[in-house]
């Protein structure tokens, strides 16, 4: 990990917090950002210019439970504000881990923490490789947002985290540092158990991911109606299905598709109204993290010798729309 944090506000009830940073301002950015600084924390968005530019006009518009918070707190275009933190959230896309990692590791102070929270299983490892030294915390991210406009995020539902150390670090897990990060969310409202097996975590969120994201970007649809759908929830059984196999050829312990299928059930149920990243990047004309959903599990199934021909065609199709919207321009 990178070391422990530094400042009174890692224990709960402290006065003081970590000055944080969050580097990449889209919808999970903004919303972990917005709890924390409606708990008082100082807070900074790293996010582009339009998105700052409406955060320093008039504040961050944070939609949830059918009202409107304007959480007033920092936002710049510059990665700079990462010299300053303590704790440093890292919510970028995937495909742009490598280059985050690099900026922050070129900025992070000695004893400072950094917290991924992306989707995905292998975020760390990216991390690791592209910035040598720099050994991220993970969280596993149980949260439906999504921007409403520049400077604008809307909770459409939960908030919770599962934070853990991923293993293969260069240095021995450092349990009090793990304890400190979970009790700064938590003094923010936000549930963050600490796992001893985060990869099983990730791997089991994964399943969700892969589950929902492409469902919904073929469909256009929110989460409750794919899981009312009977075809949809039986193509999600074979999805969740070749996931765990996959997952378990790679010696992680994961729970069984039946019971995962029964949980992306009631997450659906749960979380009606939301709809998938995958779905809102496809609706703006931006790349997906498909790459990094059900092309993971392509990828690892084909590595493993395990055939996955589900998540092959939803990998396959939604690749395809993200080519035909980046071709219209």
């Amino acid at each position: 990990m990178s070391g422990g944090m530094t400042g009174a506000g890692s224990e709960p009830g402290a006065g003081a917090w970590p000055d944080i940073a969050v580097f990449g301002a889209g919808a999970v950015g903004c919303h972990y950002g917005a709890k924390l600084a409606l708990a008082g924390a100082p807070v900074t968005l790293i996010g582009r210019g339009p998105h700052v530019a409406a955060i320093r006009e008039r504040g961050l518009w944070f939609d949830s439970g059918g009202a409107r918070t304007v959480v007033r707190l920092a936002a710049d275009t510059s990665p700079d504000p990462v010299a300053a933190a303590g704790l440093v959230l890292l919510c970028v896309k995937s495909a742009d881990t490598a280059e985050a990692a690099r900026e922050i590791a070129a900025r992070l102070r000695p004893g400072a923490t950094v917290v991924s929270m992306q989707n995905g299983v292998d975020n760390v490892e990216r991390a690791r490789a592209a910035a040598p030294g720099l050994d991220p915390l993970a969280a596993v991210v149980y949260v439906g947002a999504s921007m409403g406009g520049p400077g604008h995020v809307v909770h459409a539902g939960r908030g919770d985290l599962v934070l853990g150390a991923y293993p293969g670090g260069p240095r021995p897990i450092d349990a009090a540092s793990m304890a400190s990060v979970a009790a700064v969310f938590e003094r923010a409202g936000v549930p963050c158990p600490v796992s001893a097996d985060v990869r099983a975590e990730l791997w089991t969120k994964l399943v969700m991911n892969a589950t929902f994201n492409a469902l919904s970007a073929l469909t256009r649809g929110r989460y409750g109606p794919i899981v009312a759908d009977a075809g949809l929830a039986a193509t999600a059984r074979v999805v969740i299905d070749e996931c765990v196999a996959v997952a378990r050829a790679d010696d992680v312990a994961i729970a069984d598709g039946r019971t995962l299928h029964a949980a992306a059930l009631a997450l659906g149920a749960a979380m009606a109204g939301a709809t998938s990243s995958t779905e809102q990047d496809l609706a703006r004309g931006r790349a997906t993290e498909i790459d990094s959903l059900n092309g993971y599990v392509v990828a690892r199934g084909e590595a493993l010798g395990v055939p996955v021909p589900m998540n092959r065609a939803l990998h396959a199709l939604v690749r395809m729309l993200e080519r035909e919207r980046a071709a219209r321009g």
